[in-house]
């Protein structure tokens, strides 16, 4: 369970994304850092390696590789394959953090697109017409 094994496998094993082609995506975004340098999908990671994976709104995770796997393990098996050393946010970070969730309560990307209930509204206004 420690030979080197691919990013982006990794990174799906380890449930940190939830499919690869995710993890390759933010890899190919340069948004998956490995011992400080930018990472593609295709690097090969080993125990003691640190990846800093930047999220949305900015916030940055770092984890420590503790071991690799190839093959999907239960989800809480895959947690023992790193630890998260990410740092508690500032209470700065944390007020904007709160600021933003407040202003999108339901979770929605954008405010202009309707969610279902709207687009079922929509529909039949549309077929009464």
């Amino acid at each position: 369970m420690t030979s080197p094994v691919r990013l982006d496998v990794w990174l799906d094993v380890a449930c940190l994304f939830k499919t690869r082609s995710e993890a390759q995506r933010a890899c190919k975004g340069g948004k998956v850092d490995v011992n400080g340098h930018a990472a593609r999908q295709n690097r090969e990671v080993k125990p003691g390696d640190v990846l800093d994976i930047t999220r949305s709104a900015g916030r940055r995770q770092r984890v420590v590789i503790l071991a690799t796997a190839e093959a999907h393990v239960p989800r809480a098996e895959a947690r023992a394959l790193y630890e998260d050393t990410t740092p508690p946010p500032s209470p700065e970070e944390q007020a904007i953090r709160d600021l933003i969730r407040l202003a999108n309560p339901r979770g929605r990307t954008s405010p202009d697109a309707p969610d279902r209930d709207e687009r079922r509204r929509l529909r039949r206004v549309k077929e009464d017409w």
